[in-house]
């Protein structure tokens, strides 16, 4: 088994696709994917496998189908091969694999699980001196205050926590703690958790007020906080100052206290009196969720038709359809600029539109659409279509339509039709594996940087027209 394989499913989603081990496992294709675990190493079957099997009590099964990838030493097959050992009662086991090999720095990750191992052994104290040395190399403090809530264990955490945290907010930039927003929210959470909330809001409020706040926006967790514990008015004062990070979750506080006509009045007001757009989303999903529909579009529309910025056309069809409202979504696809529609029908809203009419029980309307146009003038033509035939309960011509499709989306289309047909070993095998699909990855990237090379360049040589480069537009 190869680990380089095994990384590279996990970072391009290679393999066969998590949401298809679902839709496996839905429909009881489990052997299924025990079958393609053995039989093709593919990760995300495995995980599939295993997460059911443990979930029936198979611990055995469970091991076995996960051992060949915990072998390797790769870090997600050991955190789940430690998961299943530590629920089959074999803790001495799990924590043998858990451990560390390396004795090095860089293992954050490693000592990170094996601390998490710790902590569902019963050895939180352990778990905690094993993380403490990694404290200051940031990337460990979310999960080590995630893994202790619970654990009685919050006084020996903030004694950590707290002269890292001052460090930091004494000179981010020159302290030498690398990556460590997140002490400052994670202190906050440490001290809430143990009832020292006014405390959390004490802090955190003057870090916000300095200005420290990264990438982890502390303004928004800061936001949360207030939140949870009722502080309306701060809340509104944060709000006020920092408009982006804190408008949302002021809205949801006061709709979550019944006060939902305070805070349609609140975005109102800001509507009118700040740049056009800003707010207008957040009103549309109040407006959306207490099942104003109309007024909700009404309160947005403006935005429709606008070239760049601020469009909110595509977020309200979407809203929209999820609480069922397909036609009225369908609707808004109607009556655009001329100006708009040249810019954006061929690249989203048509699609957009068929993929309403095929939810909305016009698939055969949406598939007389398509074909009335120019076969170039429509991306992923025989995907959409076969997708409208299943959505019309026509699901041997859209297989018979997938069939010869080349590449990884048709095949995973055609998957899913087999899936609820009962066929997941089939399902499975029009998948190409993770070879193939390297294979096809690195053909891709030779072929584009063979055409990049044959474009022609802006540095004043003389252009050969004889030698045009494909467009590879659609590629980017």
């Amino acid at each position: 088994m190869n680990v380089d394989d095994l990384q590279w499913q996990l970072g391009n989603l290679g393999g066969v696709l998590p949401r298809i081990v679902d839709e496996i496992l839905e429909c009881g294709g489990l052997e299924a994917l025990v079958e393609a675990a053995r039989d093709r190493e593919d990760w995300f079957c495995a995980a599939g496998a295993v997460r059911s099997l443990c979930a029936a009590g198979e611990f055995g099964r469970a091991w076995k189908v996960v051992e060949p990838f915990a072998a390797t030493g790769w870090q997600p097959a050991v955190r789940a091969g430690v998961d299943v050992l530590l629920r089959w009662d074999r803790v001495d086991q799990a924590l043998d694999l858990a451990h560390p090999k390396e004795l090095r720095e860089s293992a954050v990750e490693a000592w990170r699980d094996y601390a998490e191992a710790l902590v569902r052994a019963g050895r939180v104290e352990d778990a905690i001196g094993c993380l403490g040395p990694y404290l200051r190399g940031g990337r460990v403090l979310g999960a080590l205050v995630e893994m202790t809530e619970g654990q009685g264990r919050d006084e020996r955490l903030l004694e950590l926590l707290a002269p890292v945290a001052e460090e930091f907010r004494c000179s981010p930039q020159e302290c030498g703690i690398r990556d460590l927003w997140e002490v400052l929210p994670a202190q906050a959470r440490v001290l809430e958790r143990s009832g020292r909330t006014d405390e959390a809001i004490r802090l955190l409020g003057a870090d916000v007020a300095a200005r420290r706040y990264g990438p982890e926006n502390n303004v928004e967790f800061y936001a949360e906080l207030l939140a949870r514990h009722g502080r309306i008015e701060e809340l509104r004062d944060l709000a006020h100052t920092h408009r982006y990070a804190a408008v949302r979750p002021y809205v949801t506080a006061l709709e979550n206290l019944g006060r939902a006509g305070e805070a349609e009045a609140y975005l109102r007001d800001l509507i009118a009196a700040e740049r056009a757009g800003r707010h207008e989303s957040a009103l549309m999903e109040l407006l959306i969720r207490q099942g104003r529909f109309d007024e909700a579009v009404e309160s947005v529309e403006h935005t429709f038709d606008n070239l760049y910025d601020e469009n909110l056309l595509q977020a309200t069809m979407i809203l929209l359809a999820d609480q069922g409202q397909h036609d009225k979504a369908l609707g808004l696809t109607e009556g655009r600029s001329p100006g708009f529609l040249a810019e954006n029908e061929a690249l989203w809203l048509r699609s957009n539109r068929w993929w309403l009419m095929g939810e909305s029980g016009r698939a055969r309307e949406a598939i007389a659409e398509i074909e009335a146009l120019p076969a170039s003038d429509v991306d992923d033509r025989e995907l959409t279509i076969a997708w409208l035939l299943a959505q019309d309960g026509r699901l041997e011509e859209a297989i018979a339509r997938l069939r010869p499709l080349p590449g990884k989306r048709a095949a995973t289309d055609l998957a899913e039709l087999l899936i609820r047909q009962g066929r997941f070993t089939e399902a499975i095998a029009v998948i190409p594996d993770v070879a193939a699909q390297r294979e096809e990855e690195r053909c891709f990237w030779t072929d584009r940087a063979g055409w990049q090379e044959a474009a022609p360049s802006d540095a004043g040589y003389v252009r050969d027209d004889s030698r045009t480069a494909p467009d590879t537009a659609h590629l980017e």
